[in-house]
Formats: C-alpha cells, structure tokens, sequence
C-alpha cells in the first residue's frame, strides 16, 4: 500500500478512543483522520453519519446501519463492506412499556402499537425478527408508529400496519397517555429516560434473558458494520485488511483501560469487566467467519420484512480479500 489517507467517521464509543487520539498503530503509509461523527445526536464532526455516507459518499470510511447496509448491497449503492462491527445491542434492553403496564410477554403485544425510529432502523428491524423468529410472535400482527424517514426506499408487505408520526412527536408522551403501549428503541425519549415517563422494560429481568439468547444463540446481536467506498476498494486493495489491522489495535488498547479500576466513572467498571467476560467472553469478535451465524439471521430478518427482496449469501457484503478472517 502507497501513501494514503482517509477519512473514518465514527461515534464516541470508548472502543474508538485510540483511533481518537491517535493510539491505534495503523499500517505503514496509512494516515488516517478519525472524524467523531453521530447519528442522532451532534458530535464534534457532525451527524447524520448514515445518510451522509450513504447518499454523498461523505467519508472514505464510516460506521454505518447493518440493516440499511443489507439494503444498500441488494440494491448495488457505492458501497462495500469490512468484516468490522463497531456496535452491538441486544434488543430485549430496549423493549420499553409503561411501569403499570399488563404486557408481561411479547405476545401481550399482539394488536397492539408500538412506536420506532424508522421501519429499517437496524434495532427495529432485530426486534422485530427477534419478535418471530425467537419469541413466536409474527411482527405482522403488531402496529407500528414510526419517526423517522427511511434511508432506502422499500415497499412495504402487503397488510403490514405502518404509520408515520408527526415531527417532534415525543413517543414517551404517547406512552404515557396509553396511545402506544410499547417502545423499541435503542435511544428512548429523554422523557423516558430521565425518569419523567414512568417505565420498565418488557422483559422484567432483562440480563438473564439476554444471557439465555446469547447462549443459544453464540453471539451479541450486531448493529452497526464498517462500510466504505466502492472506488476506494477498488483503487486501494490492501487497506481492508489494514483497516482490521488498525481496529484490532484499537480494541486490544481500549481493552486495557479497564486495567486501571478506576477508569470509568462507574464504581464497580472493573467487577463489571469481569463479570462480562466471565459470562461472554470477548463478545466483539471481529471477522467474516465468527460473525457468519449473525450475519445470515439478519439476512433471514430483513427478507422477511420485505427490506430485501432475496436471501443472498452473507460473503456479497464484503471485500473478497476479508472472507478468510
């Protein structure tokens, strides 16, 4: 690889520090501009991560939706992919309902509304495929209010209930009033989240069933994929492997933070550390092959949903050279 710099948007995740600073050891000729750039909310380098890579080819590299990346291969947008997962979430952590409410039980949610960021939003899309596929509940039966545009147009099943609500909509409000009765999202309302809407989350102890689907299932659900330029890939053909190179540095150094106690502002961070890797192991285990089983259920959840219109093989998402990792 010559002399090459790029441009890596991502958001402020401790994991990502290194590349931040400056710590992470990249590979001889690479300069690389680590850009703090959010998706919701405004980080130093701006936001709309997503749509900006995905429609102005802003960055050479960026942190982006798994869900709308499924998409964006489908459809041949300038886009490919590096075995890198930079976000995970579980989705029964962002299953909310009311404090008082009766639903005990996904299939409590049968006919009733449930509010979303958008339809395709990565989280939606897992909880949704988690909904059928892990609880027995066809997502189907279920309405949904959503609040945010979609990033690539798709046309919805056939039966399937979805409406839009207005701007500003605070779906905490409508939580409170009893006009939703549920929640899925990553990023709740403020007035969910500081207190002021009185909530829990659907299931009641949510780590244990966390812990019972990742050890069913073998892995921490993944979020968000490193997505960069088409061109790029083309004209420099050893930076993907360079990039995982630089990411692993990242990961081994953001690792380490947790030597020090007291690190993070959470009394017990380090217990906590330990526990996590008592119970998960290294769940951010990067590479094609650990996360093909992840992969291919996402596949399975966003053809169902009618958000791609065939179940293709999860190695179309990546840059040849990465396959072998």
């Amino acid at each position: 690889m010559g002399d090459i710099e790029i441009t890596i948007a991502l958001d402020r995740y401790d994991r990502h520090f290194p590349l931040f600073d400056g710590t992470a050891v990249a590979a001889p000729g690479l300069r690389y501009r680590a850009l703090q750039v959010g998706q919701s909310d405004a980080l130093r380098d701006g936001t709309r991560r997503h749509e900006r890579m995905i429609a102005e080819s802003a960055f050479d590299v960026a942190e982006f939706s798994m869900s709308t990346y499924l998409m964006a291969i489908e459809r041949g947008l300038p886009l490919t992919g590096v075995p890198i997962f930079p976000r995970r979430l579980f989705s029964q952590a962002c299953m909310f309902v009311r404090e008082d409410s009766a639903i005990e039980h996904p299939r409590d949610l049968v006919g009733k509304r449930v509010g979303l960021s958008s339809f395709q939003t990565t989280l939606s899309l897992l909880a949704k495929g988690d909904l059928k596929f892990e609880y027995g509940v066809a997502w189907e039966d279920i309405r949904w209010l959503l609040t945010s545009d979609e990033k690539v147009k798709f046309a919805p099943k056939p039966g399937v209930v979805m409406e839009r609500a207005p701007r500003e909509t605070d779906l905490g409000d409508l939580l409170a009033k009893g006009e939703i009765d549920a929640i899925f999202m990553p990023h709740p309302p403020h007035s969910v989240m500081n207190g002021a809407v009185k909530t829990r989350r659907l299931f009641r102890d949510t780590a244990v069933e966390e812990r019972r689907y990742f050890n069913k299932l073998g892995y921490w659900p993944i979020m968000h994929v490193l997505a960069m330029r088409t061109d790029l890939a083309a004209r420099e053909p050893v930076l993907p492997s360079a990039l995982m190179a630089l990411y692993a540095s990242a990961l081994e150094i953001s690792d380490r933070y947790f030597d020090d106690p007291n690190w993070s502002r959470l009394p017990d961070a380090r217990l906590l550390y330990e526990r996590s890797r008592a119970e998960f192991g290294d769940p951010w285990r990067n590479g094609f092959r650990a996360n093909r089983g992840n992969l291919e259920r996402f596949i399975l959840y966003s053809h169902d949903q009618g958000l791609i219109g065939e179940r293709y093989e999860p190695e179309r998402l990546f840059v040849a050279s990465t396959l072998d990792t």
